[in-house]
């Protein structure tokens, strides 16, 4: 049989890499996908699958009007450099239509939420919702054996060993034992969850992030896309200038050369565990860690690229230029000896009755800001604040769990024993457990109860914006994301900061070609996803800016590579 060599080649499965392998094939191209581990999907299918994207034609279906000339103004107003950036500009104009054709030629399916609002709700051009766009549940079963290949959630974000949950299913868990409803929808869940299990190693219905990486994946299967895992890259071809192949090998076998005749789309996942260039671009006091999936190639997507002669952004490691997106983490060890890290990103910091306070025992943020600002914060007090304490009663972590302690826990002695959770049956036991000054963490908390006990925060303003309340607790009064914390025991949660993925990369133009220092472009080379330069430029402006521009970026970076024009904007 004649061998045909790919049309392009992709290195990266999550979003971005499956949005670029299956736009190419939708498009006849023969694609050849290497992925360095043995599951498909990446950070995206541990993430929470939203994806932003400005002026999309489903706002309208849930009442949200948006326009271009909005988006570009709250843009503006959140994202250093925006408004004379060209691929900000193709991410705006070309972001419908980019989920228009992916929706046309894939599985891929995609609802507006209604209520998320962008981060920094009182600035101009924001919004209340609609710009985030979550994945539709999808059957695992659609996937056959496949579905072994897909990467698994984070544990401590499925239940029972293995239940996914979604969205809307978190509020009616928390109801089940007051509501009949609730109970109902928790028990249909449940039994749902037990009759999968008789056929799967984990729950089939895909939610958040790993709905979305399923639905590609499914749809690269179907569109003939060649996927190699366990592939190593070793190096890529330049010849004349161009990029011309790609040598890779799998495990002992020594693989081979693919000279694609459009190019290749690096998709890698950016630089977060290459800890010589991530300290680039972030401050000294951050450390290393990271919330996202590490592949553990050898050569990150960057590393392949330079070697090219690629550009790549410029150092910034101040706390207000860093080039990361940031989320506060808890951390415990496995029983693999492995660290893991619980990301503190909407479960529990905005709750009513919680608070941080830093090795002072004093606060030091408003705890509902997003999470990206929530580090900033840390990092501005870095001595103090790092690591932080996020401090809740017996009430609120039955209520609303805190990190990977789940809501109604039946016990917390494994998490005491290890360490994790810190426990005092008086606010002056829990300030000696967690090394604070007694009588300052005492006036803290006893300062925040006075307010709380009336609904308000003086010192910070908690709850005084619509994102901070749509993350509260609706059921809650008068203020959704306050109450006092005054039912012992209490209890505490070291928090430090990581990044959820890196806003540095590899210099691209709006068609996701990679630049060498003259800003010229390398034939032949792409990058998108956290492999380029985020167009966000270090700011975190609403949920979903990293996998919004990942599908973008990922079918710009096809179309182009094979020839194509730019999707209709209309």
């Amino acid at each position: 049989m004649e061998h045909k060599e790919p049309d392009l080649v992709v290195i990266g499965s999550g979003a971005a890499g499956l949005a670029a392998a299956c736009a190419a094939a939708a498009a006849g191209a023969r694609v050849l996908l290497l992925e360095h581990t043995d599951r498909i999907g990446g950070t995206t299918a541990v993430s929470g699958g939203m994806v932003w994207v400005p002026a999309n034609h489903k706002m309208g279906s849930v009442g949200v009007e948006d326009s271009r000339a909005l988006a570009l103004t709250y843009l503006q107003a959140t994202v250093p450099g925006a408004p004379g950036d060209p691929r900000m500009r193709a991410f705006v104009d070309q972001g419908d239509a980019v989920v228009r054709h992916l929706e046309q030629h894939t599985l891929l399916r995609l609802q507006p939420v209604r209520r998320y609002p962008d981060y920094y709700p009182d600035l101009p051009g924001a919004t209340a919702g609609g710009r985030v766009l979550e994945p539709v549940a999808f059957d695992g079963r659609e996937l056959g054996g496949e579905f072994a290949h897909l990467r698994d959630p984070l544990p401590e974000f499925m239940l029972f060993g293995g239940m996914m949950i979604s969205r809307e299913d978190i509020p009616k868990l928390r109801k089940a034992g007051r509501s009949i409803p609730a109970a109902w929808h928790v028990g249909k869940l449940l039994a749902r969850y037990a009759l999968q299990r008789v056929r799967a190693h984990r729950g089939t219905t895909l939610v958040l992030g790993n709905a979305l990486v399923a639905r590609l994946f499914k749809s690269a299967l179907d569109l003939g896309v060649t996927i190699v895992r366990g592939a190593r890259v070793e190096r890529l071809l330049v010849e004349e200038g161009r990029v011309a192949g790609v040598q890779w090998r799998r495990g002992d076998d020594p693989g081979g050369v693919a000279r694609p005749g459009a190019g290749v789309v690096l998709a890698t996942g950016g630089m977060s565990h290459d800890a010589a260039l991530r300290r680039d671009y972030v401050p000294a006091a951050a450390g290393d860690r990271s919330a996202t999936i590490a592949s553990g190639a050898p050569r990150s997507g960057m590393r392949l690229a330079l070697q090219c002669g690629a550009a790549r952004s410029a150092a910034a490691s101040g706390v207000d230029d860093a080039l990361a997106f940031w989320v506060p983490t808890s951390s415990w060890q496995r029983d693999d000896g492995a660290t893991a890290l619980f990301p503190h990103t909407v479960t529990d910091r905005a709750k009513p009755g919680l608070i941080a306070v830093d090795a002072a025992g004093r606060r030091f943020v408003n705890e509902a800001v997003s999470y990206h600002e929530f580090v900033r914060a840390q990092l501005r007090r870095a001595e103090s604040a790092i690591p932080a304490w996020l401090i809740c009663d017996r009430r609120f972590l039955w209520k609303y769990g805190l990190g990977r302690v789940r809501p109604f826990a039946l016990t917390t002695r494994a998490d005491l024993a290890c360490g994790y959770l810190k426990r005092g049956d008086t606010l002056e036991a829990l300030a000696r457990e967690i090394g604070v000054p007694v009588e300052r963490f005492v006036a803290t908390v006893t300062a925040y109860n006075l307010d709380a006990r009336n609904g308000r925060d003086t010192e910070f303003g908690r709850g005084e914006n619509i994102y901070q309340r749509h993350l509260g607790d609706a059921d809650h009064g008068p203020n959704p994301c306050v109450a006092p914390i005054e039912q012992g025991p209490f209890y505490a949660v070291s928090v430090a900061p990581a990044d959820l993925g890196m806003s540095a990369g590899l210099l691209t133009d709006e068609h996701a070609r990679v630049l060498r220092p003259d800003q010229s472009p390398i034939p032949g080379l792409y990058a998108c996803g956290n492999d380029m330069h985020s167009v966000m430029n270090g700011a975190y402006p609403g949920p979903g800016i990293t996998l919004g521009p990942a599908l973008v970026f990922g079918v710009i970076a096809a179309r182009h590579a094979l020839g194509l024009p730019p999707l209709d904007a209309r």
